[in-house]
């Protein structure tokens, strides 16, 4: 295990409305994509697009283009504003993926708040549809540069802009599973159902857990999307040998949740930290030949790693995000960015961070 070196900082920024809207410093995932690095926040139901200005070793990522999700497929609230708390980004062949938190939240308290009025507000516990969301929008390549849109011809197939549909909702799915079900009605950061993290290898896709930690386990669960040609906007789900339709993978993070997921080869990273609301610790693992495991995996022992100590602030610089920059590196964004991650014209700094060599 290593703490981490920052072998270099970029910046990200963003427009005016994303910067209004706060995307800026309520970063919750991001994605590498060539010079294309995708991004997005838990405040909006949109995803960013900002382009390198160098392609070789960027320095800055910018010229920020927003996709709103609701023009590609249809968001499960009746608001199509309303945040879909994206926590987490991947993508996989011809497709970008999104995932919503899926998670309740409960009100805080405010430093203005005082006996009855603060404590009503503490158990007051409220969900948002648009946070149930798994999307795959297909990926064209316009004038150079990665573009979503609604349809796309891959090999003669038309493959159009998919979700899950409500009824398949990935709440409703685990509603009477034995180890997650009995959170659902629990807020993500009571050790609630709490999605922050996807990945995509093949035909799998992998979903990390802030919450809940059992016991100090955390899980990942694993699917098998895909759609028919008679309903081709309708992501569904394969069962797996059991009958379900996912997989259940549980992992010794060291008491730890799942914050962000990233595919390095058959491996998966994983960005760990604290279920409860805590500033730290925050650490990469490395979830070794993850891409192999054909059973449901207790993943101890030799097939995970700690690989890097991150730092963390005092309420603040909240690693949130973590995307395969090259062989040996990972680009880190931040929410709740300290202030000096926040640049005077604008900006917010994200970190490049060397990565152990593989063993």
């Amino acid at each position: 295990m290593s703490t981490m070196t920052v072998d270099y900082t970029v910046r990200l920024r963003f427009g005016e409305t994303s910067r209004a809207a706060a995307t800026h410093t309520n970063l919750s995932a991001v994605r590498l994509d060539g010079h294309v690095l995708w991004i997005a926040g838990d405040e909006t139901a949109t995803i960013e697009r900002l382009l390198a200005d160098q392609p070789e070793k960027a320095t800055e990522f910018g010229d920020e283009t927003t996709f709103r999700l609701a023009d590609f497929v249809d968001l499960p609230g009746e608001d199509v504003n309303e945040e879909a708390d994206v926590e987490g980004l991947a993508r996989g062949g011809q497709f970008l993926w999104a995932v919503g938190s899926h998670s309740l939240r409960r009100k805080q308290i405010k430093n203005q708040h005082e006996g009855k009025q603060a404590l009503k507000r503490l158990a007051r516990v409220e969900g948002q549809e648009n946070r149930q969301i798994l999307v795959r929008l297909p990926i064209a390549d316009i004038d150079g540069v990665p573009t979503p849109v609604r349809e796309i011809e891959i090999d003669g197939q038309r493959h159009r802009a998919a979700a899950l549909r409500r009824r398949d909702n990935l709440r409703s799915l685990l509603r009477d599973d034995e180890h997650l079900g009995p959170f659902l009605p629990i807020p993500g950061k009571d050790n609630g159902l709490d999605i922050e993290g996807i990945a995509v290898r093949g035909d799998r896709v992998y979903l990390g857990l802030r919450g809940p930690v059992l016991r100090g386990w955390a899980f990942v669960l694993e699917l098998r999307p895909y759609v028919s040609e008679d309903d081709p906007d309708r992501l569904r789900l394969r069962d797996f040998p059991d009958g379900l339709p996912y997989r259940k993978h549980v992992l010794d993070l060291e008491g730890l949740g799942v914050r962000d997921l990233c595919p390095d080869g058959d491996d998966l990273l994983i960005l760990a930290g604290p279920t409860m609301d805590l500033d730290g610790p925050v650490r990469i693992y490395r979830w070794h030949q993850a891409a192999h495991s054909e059973i449901p995996t207790i993943v101890r022992d030799n097939l995970i790693t700690r690989e890097l100590d991150l730092s963390y602030g005092e309420g603040d610089d909240h690693a949130e995000g973590l995307s395969m920059l090259g062989a040996d590196r990972v680009l880190v964004v931040y929410d709740s960015p300290a202030t000096h991650r926040l640049t005077n014209d604008g900006a917010v700094i994200a970190d490049v961070v060397l990565l152990p060599p593989k063993p």
